[in-house]
C-alpha cells in the first residue's frame, strides 16, 4: 500500500488539512509534542479499517464539530483506490470505496459499512492487526512484541502468523475424538448387551418347534368338530325355518282374527250411528221451529247490548265529572282547614304568651338570688387560683416521699436476696473447685489430641501429594506405553519402517527394534504396576488416617464447650471468694435501712416542706365542697335568666299575633263561600246534570236485559240440535254404504283364516317328526370355544417366539453392524487424535514457527548488522529444558518458549538485559523483519513503512545509525514515514512534513 493523498476534515486535532504524498520516498513528520503528528497516521488507519487510538467512536471528531471526514487515496497491487469514511456525532458512519478507471473513480461500495469493509480487505489483502504489527511502528508500541515474557512471545507470534485457526481445528478434532470415543464406548456396551440376548436363540427355536406341533394337533381336532357342528347346524337351520314359518303363519292367523273382530266392532258401531241418525231425522220439524225461536231471541239481545254500551259510557263519564267536582271541593276544604289551623295556633300562642307574662314577679326574685350566688362563686374561684399550685406541690411531695419509701423497701429486699445468694455461693465453693480441676484435666488431654490431629492431617496431605505425583507419573507412563503400543502395531506390518528415522528396516534391524520396543514396553508396564501398588497402599493409608481423623475430631467436638465451661466455673469460684466480705457489708446496710423505715426519718427536707404547705392551706380556709355547693347554687337559679329572655320575646310576639288574626278570619269566610259556589254553579255541576238527563232518555233496564240473556241461554240447545240435524242428513247415506263394505270384508277374512289354520296344523306335524339338535350344538360350541382359546394362546405364544426370533436375527445383524461401526469409530478416534496432535501447539503450529523463525532470524540479523555496525547478532530459542531438579535425562521435559539471545563483543545475553538504545535497535530490526514476513504471508507487498517516535531513546551515534539504516533499507520500500519531535533530526531528511498546533487546529506544511 503506497499513499497518494490524504484529506482531513475535523479529524482529532485537524480542522481542514490536505497532504499529497506524490514525490515522497523517505520523509520525516516533525513537530512538537501534541501537535498532531501521530493523528496524521491515525487518520490512515481510521479511513481504511475504522480503527484508531480513540476510546469511543465519536472521540475522533474534532472538539466542537459535528461531523468528521477522511479521504485517503493510495496504490495497491498496481491499482489506485480511494476510501472515504465519514461519521456524524451520535450517529452511525458511512464508508465509500472506489477504484480508478480510465473514465475516473468507480464505486465499489457494498451494502452497508461491514460489506464495504470486507471488500477493502479483499483488495488490499492486509488487515488492521497485521498492519500495526508490521508496517506501522506506533507510538509507545514499537517494543510491544519484545516486552512480553518469553513464554508469551510464541503465542503472540502465532497470532501474528494467523495460526489461531489451527487452534480451532485442534479443538474441533478433539471434540470429534471425544465424540467418537464416547460413541465407541456406547457401542461396546450395546454389543455386550446384544451378545447376552443372542444367547437365547437356541432355547427360542426349541420352544417354537414344540409349540408348532401342539398347535397342529389342536387345529386337526378343531376342524373335525367344526364339520360335525356344521351338519348339526344344517338340521337346526331347517327346524328354525319351520319354526319361523309357523310363527309367521300364526301371526297372520292372529292378525286376521283381530281384523275380523275389528270389523265386527266397526259394523256394530255403524249400525248404532245409523239408529241415532234416524232418531234425529224423525225430529226435523220440531228442531227447525226451536231454532227459529232462538234466532229471534238473539236479535233482541243484540239491541239491548247496544243500549247497555251507551248507558255504561254515560254513567262512567258522570262518575268522572263527580270525582273532578269532589276533588275541587276537597282542595278548597283543605285550604280552609290550613287557615283554620293557623288561626287555632295563633290563639294557642296568645294563651302561652299570657301565661309567660303572668310570671314576671317570680322571675325578678330569682334574678336577685342568681346575682348573689355568682358573687360567691367568684370569691371562691379567686381562692382556688391561690390554692391549686399549693395542692399540686403537696401531691408531688407526697408522691416523692412514697417513692423514696418504696425504693428503700425494694433495696432492702434486694439486699436480702443478695445475702441469700452469697450464702448459697459460699456453700458451693468446694464443689466448684473440684469441677474446675476435672474440666482442666479434660482440656489438657484434648490439647494433646489436637496436636496429634494436626500431625494426622499433615501426614494425610503428604500422602495425597504423593498420590498426585504418582498419578502424574502414571499418566506419563501410560502415554509412553500407548506410543510403544503404536510402534509395535506399526512394526507388525511386513513393510514396516523405522518409527524414528522412517527408513525401511531389514530383518535384523526389525528384530532389534521390536526387541528393544518390547523390553521398553515390559519395563514401562512393570513401572506402572509399581505405581499402582504404591497408590493402593497410599489409598489404604489415607483411609486409615481419615478414620483416625474422624474419631479424634469427634472427641474434640466438646473442646470449645469445655473451655467455656472452665471460664464460667473460674468466674463463679472467684465470686464465691469475696462472698464473706460482701455479706458483712450487706448486713450493715440492711440494719440502717430497717431503722430509717421504722423511724420515718428518710427525706427530711421533703417532709419539712410538706409541713409548711399544710399550715398555709389551713390559714386560707379553702374547701372544695363549699366551692362545689356555690356552683350548684348558680345552676339552680339560672332558670330566672332564661325566663327573663322568654318574657321579652313574648312581649314582641303578642303585637305580631294581634295584627295577624283579622287576616286569617277574612280568608276563612272567603273559602266557605267558594265551596257553596262549586257545588251549584260550577261547570262540572252543569255537565253532571246534562249526563243524568241523557241516561234517562236511553231507557236501559238491566232487569229486562238479564231476563232476555237467560232466555237466549235456554234456547241455545236448539242451535246444537239444528247442527246435528244437518250433519245427520249428510252422514246417513255414507254410513249405509260403509255398513255394506264392512260386511263383505269380514266374510273374506273369515275364509282366509280357515286356510291358515290348516297350514298351522301341517307345520306342527312336521316339527314333531324332527329331533331338536340344540343341546348337541351348544356342547360342541363350548368345546370349540375352549379349544379356540387354547389355539389363540398357542398362536399368541408362537407369535411372541417368532417376534423374539426375528428380533434376535435383527440383533445379530445389528451386532455385526455395530461391530463394524465400533471398528470405524476406533479408526476415526485414532485419526482425530492424531489430527488434534497435529493441529496442536506442538504440531503444525510449532513446525510453521520453526520454519518461520530461521527466516525471521536471518532477516533480523541482516538489518541489525547495519544498525550496530556488525556488533549485535540475534538468536531465537524455541525450547529449553525444565528446571525440575528431580527430573532425570529419561523423563526430562522440554518447555515451549521464545527466548531472544543477543550476542555482542562481551558474549551472549538475554534481550531483557540491554539498555534503551540497544533495545530499540534490536526492536527495530526484529519489527522490520517481522513486517516483511507478515506482508509476504498476507500476500501483499510491504511498500509502506511508518516509524512513530523511534529516536527518543537513541544517543547521537544510535540516531545516526538508525537514520543510516532507514536510508539503507529505503530501496526496499516505496514510502518511509518517520515521526519525531526532536528538531535536530529533521535536518537528516530531505523531505519533511511539519505539523504545527494553532487556534484553528493542527496545520500541515510540506517541505521537499
Amino acid at each position: 500500500m503506497i499513499p497518494v493523498q490524504l484529506i482531513l476534515k475535523n479529524f482529532l486535532s485537524y480542522r481542514d488539512a490536505t497532504l499529497n504524498f506524490n514525490g515522497l520516498h523517505t520523509a520525516c513528520i516533525c513537530g512538537s509534542n501534541g501537535a498532531g503528528k501521530s493523528s496524521l497516521l491515525e487518520a490512515i488507519t481510521w479511513a481504511i479499517w475504522g480503527e484508531s487510538r480513540a476510546a469511543a467512536e465519536d472521540d475522533v471528531i474534532h472538539a466542537g464539530a459535528k461531523e468528521v471526514r477522511v479521504d485517503f487515496t493510495f496504490h495497491s497491487n498496481q491499482q489506485k483506490y480511494r476510501v472515504i469514511r465519514t461519521r456524524v456525532r451520535g450517529a452511525s458512519g458511512v464508508l465509500e470505496f472506489q477504484i480508478e478507471t480510465p473514465s475516473g473513480f468507480r464505486a465499489l461500495t457494498g451494502k452497508g459499512v461491514r460489506a464495504t469493509q470486507d471488500l477493502i480487505l479483499e483488495h488490499i489483502k492486509l488487515d488492521y492487526d497485521t498492519f500495526i504489527n508490521s508496517a506501522y511502528l506506533r507510538q509507545g508500541r514499537a517494543d510491544e512484541f519484545m516486552l512480553k515474557r518469553p513464554s508469551e512471545r510464541k503465542e503472540i507470534l502465532a497470532e501474528l502468523l494467523k495460526l489461531n485457526q489451527y487452534d480451532d481445528l485442534e479443538e474441533r478434532a478433539k471434540e470429534s475424538s471425544r465424540q467418537f470415543k464416547a460413541r465407541a464406548e456406547e457401542l461396546e456396551r450395546s454389543l455386550e448387551a446384544i451378545k447376552i440376548q443372542l444367547q437365547q436363540r437356541e432355547v427360542t427355536q426349541a420352544q417354537k418347534a414344540e409349540l408348532e406341533a401342539e398347535l397342529n394337533q389342536l387345529q386337526q381336532v378343531q376342524a373335525f368338530d367344526n364339520i360335525q357342528l356344521q351338519s348339526l347346524q344344517v338340521v337346526q337351520h331347517q327346524r328354525q325355518n319351520w319354526e319361523q314359518q309357523l310363527s309367521f303363519v300364526r301371526q297372520q292367523y292372529q292378525n286376521l282374527t283381530q281384523d275380523c273382530d275389528r270389523l265386527q266392532q266397526e259394523y256394530s258401531a255403524v249400525r248404532s250411528q245409523l239408529a241415532d241418525l234416524e232418531a234425529i231425522l224423525n225430529q226435523e220439524t220440531e228442531i227447525k221451529n226451536g231454532y227459529a225461536q232462538y234466532q229471534s231471541l238473539q236479535s233482541q239481545e243484540e239491541a239491548f247490548a247496544t243500549k247497555f254500551e251507551e248507558y255504561t259510557r254515560a254513567t262512567g263519564l258522570r262518575q268522572q265529572k263527580q270525582q273532578q267536582l269532589t276533588k275541587q271541593i276537597h282542595e278548597i276544604e283543605r285550604q280552609l282547614q290550613q287557615v283554620q289551623g293557623q288561626l287555632e295556633a295563633l290563639q294557642q300562642q296568645e294563651q302561652e304568651i299570657q301565661q309567660t307574662l303572668s310570671k314576671s314577679g317570680e322571675v325578678e326574685a330569682g334574678l336577685a338570688q342568681l346575682t348573689a350566688a355568682r358573687r360567691r362563686v367568684t370569691h371562691l374561684d379567686e381562692l382556688q387560683m391561690q390554692v391549686s399550685p399549693m395542692l399540686q406541690q403537696r401531691q408531688n411531695l407526697q408522691s416523692q416521699l412514697h417513692r423514696v419509701e418504696a425504693n428503700l423497701r425494694a433495696r432492702l429486699e434486694q439486699l436480702q436476696a443478695t445475702e441469700n445468694q452469697l450464702q448459697r455461693s459460699s456453700r458451693r465453693q468446694p464443689q466448684l473447685q473440684q469441677a474446675v480441676m476435672e474440666v482442666g484435666i479434660q482440656i489438657d488431654q484434648m490439647e494433646k489430641d489436637r496436636v496429634y490431629l494436626q500431625r494426622v492431617q499433615e501426614k494425610g496431605q503428604e500422602r495425597r501429594h504423593f498420590i498426585e505425583r504418582l498419578q502424574a507419573q502414571q499418566r506419563e507412563y501410560e502415554r509412553f506405553l500407548g506410543e510403544l503400543d503404536q510402534k509395535l502395531q506399526m512394526l507388525r506390518n511386513p513393510d514396516a519402517i523405522c518409527p524414528l528415522c522412517e527408513r525401511p528396516l531389514d530383518e535384523h534391524h526389525w528384530n532389534r527394534v521390536v526387541d528393544k520396543t518390547k523390553d521398553e514396553y515390559q519395563e514401562t508396564e512393570g513401572q506402572l504396576w509399581v505405581f499402582r501398588e504404591q497408590m493402593a497402599v497410599s489409598d489404604r493409608e489415607i483411609q486409615l488416617l481419615r478414620q483416625e481423623y474422624r474419631e479424634i475430631s469427634q472427641k474434640l467436638a466438646a473442646y470449645d464447650a469445655l473451655r467455656e465451661q472452665r471460664g464460667q466455673l473460674a468466674a463463679q469460684l472467684q465470686s464465691t471468694s469475696d462472698a464473706e466480705q460482701q455479706l458483712q457489708q450487706l448486713a450493715a446496710e440492711m440494719q440502717h435501712l430497717e431503722r430509717s423505715l421504722q423511724a420515718g426519718d428518710y427525706a427530711p427536707d421533703k417532709q419539712a416542706e410538706l409541713q409548711q404547705l399544710e399550715e398555709y392551706l389551713q390559714q386560707l380556709n379553702y374547701s372544695e365542697q363549699d366551692h362545689a355547693l356555690a356552683r350548684s347554687e348558680v345552676d339552680r337559679w339560672r332558670w330566672a335568666e332564661i325566663k327573663q329572655a322568654q318574657i321579652k320575646d313574648a312581649t314582641k310576639r303578642r303585637a305580631t299575633l294581634a295584627a295577624r288574626k283579622p287576616e286569617l278570619q277574612a280568608q276563612i269566610a272567603q273559602l266557605q263561600t267558594r265551596i257553596q259556589q262549586e257545588q251549584t254553579d260550577s261547570e262540572c255541576a252543569r255537565q253532571i246534570a246534562a249526563l243524568e238527563h241523557h241516561i234517562a232518555e236511553v231507557g236501559y233496564s238491566s232487569e229486562q236485559h238479564n231476563n232476555l240473556r237467560m232466555a237466549v241461554r235456554q234456547a241455545q240447545s236448539w242451535q246444537l240440535r239444528y247442527q246435528q240435524l244437518l250433519a245427520a242428513q249428510q252422514q246417513y247415506p255414507q254410513l249405509q254404504t260403509r255398513l255394506q263394505e264392512l260386511e263383505s270384508s269380514r266374510s273374506v277374512r273369515l275364509t282366509e283364516r280357515q286356510k291358515l289354520a290348516s297350514q298351522i296344523d301341517s307345520i306342527i306335524q312336521q316339527l314333531a317328526q324332527t329331533a331338536n339338535p340344540t343341546e348337541q350344538i351348544q356342547a360342541l360350541e363350548q368345546q370349540l370355544q375352549v379349544r379356540r382359546r387354547q389355539l389363540d394362546e398357542h398362536i399368541a405364544k408362537l407369535g411372541r417366539l417368532e417376534q423374539l426370533a426375528h428380533q434376535l436375527e435383527t440383533m445379530q445383524i445389528q451386532y455385526e453392524q455395530q461391530q463394524q461401526q465400533l471398528q470405524s469409530c476406533k479408526r476415526e478416534y485414532r485419526v482425530y487424535q492424531e489430527l488434534a496432535q497435529a493441529f496442536g501447539k506442538n504440531g503444525i503450529q510449532a513446525l510453521m514457527i520453526e520454519n518461520v523463525l530461521p527466516q525471521l532470524e536471518a532477516e533480523t540479523n541482516q538489518l541489525l548488522s547495519r544498525l550496530s555496525a556488525n556488533q549485535l547478532h540475534v538468536q531465537f530459542i524455541t525450547q529449553k529444558a525444565g528446571r525440575n531438579g528431580k527430573s532425570t535425562r529419561k523423563n526430562a521435559k522440554l518447555i515451549d518458549t521464545l527466548d531472544i539471545l543477543i550476542a555482542d563483543a562481551r558474549g551472549t545475553r538475554a534481550y531483557e538485559t540491554y539498555s534503551g538504545g540497544e533495545a530499540f535497535r534490536i526492536n527495530f530490526a526484529i519489527r522490520l523483519a517481522l513486517a516483511k514476513l507478515l506482508a509476504q504471508r498476507a500476500g501483499a507487498a510491504l511498500q509502506l513503512l511508518i516509524i512513530d517516535e523511534g529516536f527518543g531513546t537513541q544517543d547521537a551515534e544510535g540516531c545516526d545509525r538508525l537514520i543510516a539504516a532507514i536510508n539503507a533499507i529505503a530501496c526496499d520500500f516505496a514510502c518511509i514515514l518517520t515521526v519525531t519531535h526532536m528538531p535536530h533530526l529533521k535536518e537528516a531528511f530531505q523531505a519533511r512534513i511539519e505539523v504545527n498546533k494553532t487556534q484553528q487546529g493542527s496545520q500541515l506544511s510540506l517541505l521537499i
